[in-house]
């Protein structure tokens, strides 16, 4: 049955959450496979803007089951605010959301190391959420898991023994037993709420396999900040590419039918790093002002550039995707002429891809090509017949250079503006 996982194809922020919510339709299950809530989903359902961090955007979808898988970092205390606040907007969320046993989670003393990295010079331009350090603990094999946590007395002995780990940095902060008391600050009250969503979710996916389900597995963050892949050291913790999936939800890469990637009409970054199309200015400020580029999670304003060919290039290979969604084409309209990086030059070698090491990131000068731009509301097109001609050419050019078609366009940020160009090829 199909598997379908659906990436961020740039530097995150690429409108995944609306492209899972609208898949969603047609899924009987939506798994977060990856990252914490240092993301943010905007999703606008029954003109309602929900903004999500850590629980799957298939929540909003009646009747479709939701996971967060064991490859997520999870904030006990974020986890019960985003499902008391989903409830208060009367989103059924028991019995529809399954909680990884086997995820890691998220202490105090991690996000104190967090914005003590990030303010005494060795920052990335984090959330300062704490993801990094509890990824870092996953990695040291000091992590404490879902399972551990729901256990007092195990938590209780891994705490103070991490706290003893990390006391070197911990104690520019506060003294160790002040931690570790916010640590277990209304803890029971968190241990029951959890224990209602905690299940061996890789267990149940397989059964839902098995019947014949419909699996849509969604990542955070984007390509090109995976650990592995991406513009690294300015990456996240995790690995956001498809490949990620299967070691994040629990399932063998024989299970995925396709890959869906998602990427802005043109480029956005937050945080520090390589962005080699990155521009100033008026079309910059139209541009973020027009597309509303603030981070969900952070409110920091994004930074802007054109469409980057080789960059998405690499997202293509590294995924290996099968289709692309187009978002915010609507929020290039009256902008005149549209660019398009093409290659890169660096010294006086040209090149067509990204090139993986982090000193030619961050010295490549991007190669243009000019679209005429086009003019108009798209936010009323239904069908990719009801673009405006511009709009029309400048989406296929990409996809013929990129060789992978685009099936969906999104011309807003509600359900009901996007343009499907073929159903039948999304699943693969």
């Amino acid at each position: 049955m199909p598997a379908l996982v659906v990436v961020g194809a740039q530097w995150g922020d690429e409108g995944k959450g609306k492209i899972v919510h609208f898949l969603g339709r047609s899924a009987d299950w939506v798994v977060r496979y990856q990252g914490g809530d240092n993301a943010g989903h905007t999703v606008v359902f029954d003109e309602q803007k929900y903004a999500l961090h850590l629980i799957p955007s298939g929540i909003l979808q009646t009747g479709v089951k939701n996971v967060i898988g064991d490859g997520v970092v999870v904030n006990p205390r974020a986890f019960v605010d985003e499902i008391k606040m989903l409830e208060k907007r009367r989103i059924k969320v028991r019995g529809r959301l399954f909680l990884s046993l086997a995820a890691h989670v998220i202490l105090p003393y991690h996000v104190y190391l967090d914005t003590l990295r990030e303010e005494g010079g060795r920052g990335i331009g984090t959330t300062k959420k704490g993801i990094g350090p509890c990824y870092e603990d996953k990695v040291a094999r000091i992590g404490i898991r879902v399972a551990d946590y729901l256990d007092a007395a195990s938590l209780r002995v891994l705490v103070r023994q991490n706290l003893k780990v990390r006391a070197a940095e911990l104690a520019k902060v506060k003294p160790l037993d002040e931690i570790e008391a916010e640590v277990f600050d209304g803890y029971e009250a968190r241990r029951r709420f959890l224990a209602r969503y905690a299940a061996d979710t890789g267990l149940i996916l397989d059964a839902a396999r098995r019947k014949g389900a419909r699996i849509l597995l969604e990542s955070a963050q984007g390509s090109m900040l995976d650990l592995d892949h991406g513009t690294y050291p300015f990456v996240t913790s995790s690995n956001p590419v498809a490949g990620g999936a299967c070691v994040g939800a629990g399932v063998g890469p024989t299970t995925i039918t396709g890959v869906m990637g998602v990427t802005k009409a043109y480029t956005t970054r937050v945080g520090l790093g390589p962005f080699p199309t990155e521009i100033e200015g008026a079309v910059a400020r139209y541009l973020r002002e027009v597309g509303k580029e603030y981070g969900v999670t952070t409110g920091r304003p994004r930074r802007i550039g054109w469409l980057d060919l080789p960059q998405l290039r690499a997202a293509i290979r590294m995924n290996g995707v099968t289709a692309l969604t187009m978002t915010k084409l609507d929020t290039l309209s009256g902008v005149h002429p549209i660019k398009v990086c093409v290659g890169y030059k660096l010294g006086k070698k040209r090149m067509a891809q990204f090139p993986p090491a982090r000193r030619a990131q961050l010295d490549v000068e991007p190669i243009y090509e000019s679209f005429p731009g086009f003019s108009g509301d798209l936010m009323a097109a239904r069908k990719f017949s009801d673009l405006p001609l511009g709009a029309r050419r400048y989406a296929l050019a990409v996809e013929k250079a990129l060789g992978v078609p685009i099936l969906i366009v999104s011309v807003g940020q509600s359900r009901e503006q996007t343009i499907v160009r073929d159903t039948r090829r999304i699943w693969g």
